[in-house]
């Protein structure tokens, strides 16, 4: 019903500049109607329409940023509002929406330097592209307790909690994560969370709904692909979860975890090239990640060179001590030796079975490197 009147507010308004066509006040209010409906073709028009002097006022201004914006030139937008700024230095608003633009411009400095205590005190939005910055940066111990305050500030603030759902994740506080997803409802980044949590409960049938709800409302979210690829490992479809995974790890660019499950779902698939090409991805974003040598290390024992296998079994145990694809590595060699045929059929027995009998499943390891 809203979009509905919203339609008839924009007809009523682009007939009424039928039979006054140089209305100032006319056509910014249809470019507002314009925007209302997503129609960003015909706000881009009506403001093209206003004279010299008209378009660059205050209104007109805003209103080019925010098309510009939506339309994917954010440059544009961050030059337009940052004009804007000059006259109101202190308008919390504006602060927030050069910030925006300057974050999806990929320019972090210039927008956290907006972010000031005073914008993310004032607005909601702005804290929680003030914490997803942070988060993004991997200041994990800043990002928690930004989250923490802004929890106590915006705590009602359905994006801000999805957002601090996703880096409870990331810094093992389950109960935060379940506590702000469950309120952030219908949220995709929330929903996302919820499913990584319920993978992790082991209810991969679950989880696989809850990721296809997020991508429903929201294609872009990367965690909601690789979730969905895990809950199809984790039901042994691994053909079907090696593209999904993928897709999401291409998405997020350089977190080598999602790299590292895309190559398992490729290798549990029967395809080791592919595996091994994602495993030699990670290598390349950081030559000293311990699970791509141990993953590596794996193929080696399948294809027969154990002393390959070894070799990058030992560099992984060097580089981390717990390292699980390493541990896995060393009991195909014990169980299998040279046979890589049995080597790969004890792999594929053990997927869902605790490695050393009391250590996690490699389901389990994977859906961990994953999220």
């Amino acid at each position: 019903m809203q979009q509905t009147a919203q339609t008839d507010r924009l007809e009523k308004l682009l007939g009424f500049l039928e039979a006054d066509p140089e209305n100032t006040r006319l056509l910014l209010e249809a470019a507002e109607a314009a925007l209302d409906v997503d129609n960003l073709a015909t706000a881009r028009t009506l403001l093209d329409r206003l004279g010299e002097g008209e378009a660059g006022n205050a209104a007109a201004m805003n209103l080019r940023a925010v098309v510009a914006m939506r339309s994917g030139d954010a440059a544009t937008a961050a030059g337009l509002f940052g004009s804007l700024r000059e006259d109101e230095p202190e308008d919390v608003n504006l602060a927030f929406n050069t910030a925006w633009a300057h974050a999806l411009n990929k320019n972090t400095g210039a927008a956290r330097d907006l972010l000031t205590p005073l914008v993310c005190e004032a607005l909601p939005q702005a804290a929680m592209l003030d914490l997803q910055l942070t988060h993004d940066a991997g200041n994990l111990e800043e990002a928690e307790a930004k989250a923490r305050a802004y929890l106590s500030r915006h705590g009602d603030y359905t994006p801000l909690l999805a957002a601090i759902s996703v880096l409870a994740l990331d810094i093992e506080d389950e109960k935060l994560a379940r506590d702000c997803a469950a309120k952030a409802g219908a949220h995709p980044d929330a929903l996302s969370t919820m499913g990584m949590l319920t993978l992790g409960d082991h209810d991969a049938k679950a989880a696989e709904a809850l990721f296809e709800e997020a991508l429903a409302i929201n294609p872009g979210v990367p965690r909601a692909w690789i979730g969905l690829g895990l809950s199809k490992m984790a039901q042994g479809d691994h053909s079907a979860a090696a593209p999904l995974i993928e897709k999401g790890a291409g998405m997020f660019g350089t977190h080598l975890g999602s790299w590292i499950a895309a190559g398992w779902a490729h290798l549990l698939s029967g395809d080791e090239e592919a595996a091994k090409k994602q495993f030699e991805k990670t290598l390349e974003v950081d030559p000293n990640f311990a699970e791509s040598h141990g993953s590596i290390a794996v193929i080696d024992v399948i294809s027969g060179d154990l002393e390959s296998a070894k070799r990058n079994s030992e560099i992984a145990l060097r580089l981390d001590r717990q390292c699980f694809s390493a541990a896995l590595a060393s009991a195909l060699i014990a169980a299998a030796g040279q046979d890589g045929e049995t080597a790969h059929r004890i792999l594929e027995l053990a997927v869902n079975r605790p490695i050393g009998g009391d250590g996690p499943t490699i389901a389990e390891a994977l859906a961990r490197l994953g999220r």
